[in-house]
């Protein structure tokens, strides 16, 4: 019995410590509890309204609105939301505006935007899948927008663009009546920090996209049409770019990162100069196989490429490419980290470029590496990491073993493992039992699953 009364009274105690937490957080301002629920969307504020009565309007009070017009049975009952929230804060001010729909008529299109931009708003989201799609002028003239997302809309012409306090600018798949307005959107943004741009050729017929900034630290571009970079400030430029595209990086941060990816074929040798001219002032570098293998073509009648600054490097090869390794580690007497990442069976099917190659059985290369060893392993190198998408390099032992025989001040080599059972223990053997240049080198094994991409 006073077993039972301790456990009766010890719950009760649990009871009542759930209950003075839930009371705490009701007790709160309502401008407070405002502020947490603007960290809600909209479906998920409105949820709260069942706690109690004391909630049940709370959320008519948040200064924003994140809705999906696919959260609605019918499409006129997501208009009829938002018309109701605009006119309950016809004198107050709108932090945020977040709206993903489609088949919306132009005319709420611009008044909402209209409404917002009148109220301070500083975060707008437009996703829109449909007709009838323009973009107000309103927009260009905003001057407490902070974040700007617009997916799949259509920008009016502009002549005058002033957006003071805009930081983070996202566009994607949108139309533009001509390639000014999207040059006037950046240099109208005297504080933009983050940029965004992905455009397919159905969009529009711009040929040219200017990216000049004096505050831009992030860009990732995704164009079809040629590019001018201008940002002395770029702390990293990621860019897909495809067999039409031409990167002409006129002004680029020092220590900035650099990450390329090639989606077609080839790209242009203009390209690749100016690839080459800024890896040595980079950092950190992130490059497909694609780009790798353009940059080694563009340079293999010339002397041994050298990015003497380069102290991050992740970087892709298909197996039959990794004989190209050893020329790439004499090229960076700095690197301190590496990845690779090593592709085989169906995604080297899918990346082979020569057509004739197709159904062929290629021979497994060797690495050879020279009897000197390069310079980063003696003195800078610090992480190697070796990714795999599928088991099927058979020599990679080998490359382990030279890695960690050589690396002399080598903290931690991770690498992936896709053996089970008996062939996991016979590889993880074989591994700790590998002689090791350095004392304090750590190994890190990962188990990947073999059907992780079947």
């Amino acid at each position: 019995m006073v077993d039972r009364k301790k456990k009766i009274k010890i719950c009760d105690k649990v009871k009542v410590s759930h209950k003075e937490e839930e009371d705490r957080i009701s007790q709160l301002p309502e401008h407070l509890i405002s502020e947490i629920l603007d960290h809600l969307s909209t479906k998920d504020a409105v949820r709260t309204s069942v706690l109690s009565t004391r909630w049940r309007y709370l959320w008519q009070s948040v200064p924003g609105l994140d809705l999906s017009s696919y959260e609605f049975s019918k499409f006129d009952a997501f208009v009829s939301f938002v018309e109701r929230f605009f006119n309950s804060h016809r004198e107050s001010w709108i932090r945020k505006l977040r709206l993903s729909y489609c088949s919306l008529g132009r005319s709420y299109l611009e008044s909402w935007i209209d409404a917002v931009t009148t109220r301070r708003i500083q975060h707008l989201k437009i996703d829109y899948d449909g007709y009838d799609k323009k973009i107000p002028l309103s927009l260009y003239t905003c001057e407490t927008l902070v974040h700007l997302r617009l997916c799949y809309v259509t920008m009016c012409s502009a002549k005058f663009v002033s957006l003071p306090c805009l930081k983070f600018m996202h566009l994607e798949n949108n139309e533009y009546p001509n390639e000014t307005t999207l040059q006037k959107l950046i240099s109208g943004s005297p504080a933009l920090e983050h940029l965004t741009i992905t455009r397919a050729p159905i969009y529009d017929d711009a040929n040219v996209v200017q990216v000049r900034s004096h505050t831009l630290k992030t860009a990732y571009i995704c164009e079809f049409a040629e590019v001018v970079i201008d940002a002395p400030l770029l702390q990293s430029l990621k860019a897909t770019v495809s067999s039409t595209t031409n990167f002409h990086i006129v002004n680029l941060g020092s220590s900035a990162k650099l990450d390329f990816d090639l989606s077609y074929m080839r790209c242009s040798s203009s390209m690749i100069h100016d690839i080459l001219t800024y890896i040595p002032l980079v950092r950190e570098l992130v490059i497909s196989n694609g780009i790798r293998k353009e940059i080694f073509q563009y340079s293999k009648s010339g002397p041994l490429l050298q990015f003497r600054d380069l102290s991050r490097l992740n970087v892709e090869f298909s197996k039959f490419d990794l004989e190209t390794l050893p020329t790439l580690l004499e090229s960076c007497p700095k690197l301190e980290s590496l990845v690779m990442f090593v592709f085989f069976r169906f995604f080297l099917q899918k990346l082979v470029r020569d057509e004739s190659m197709r159904g062929k059985k290629k021979t497994e290369p060797k690495v050879m590496f020279s009897t000197t060893v390069p310079q980063c392993l003696v003195s800078s190198l610090k992480f190697v990491e070796w990714r795999r998408s599928i088991a099927g390099y058979e020599r990679e032992l080998e490359l382990v073993r030279y890695f960690l025989k050589n690396s002399k001040i080598l903290e931690k080599f991770r690498v992936d493992t896709y053996y089970a059972g008996k062939a996991k223990c016979a590889f993880l053997q074989e591994l700790l039992t590998m002689p090791r240049c350095s004392s304090v080198c750590e190994l890190h094994c990962s188990l990947i699953p073999k059907n992780i991409f079947g």
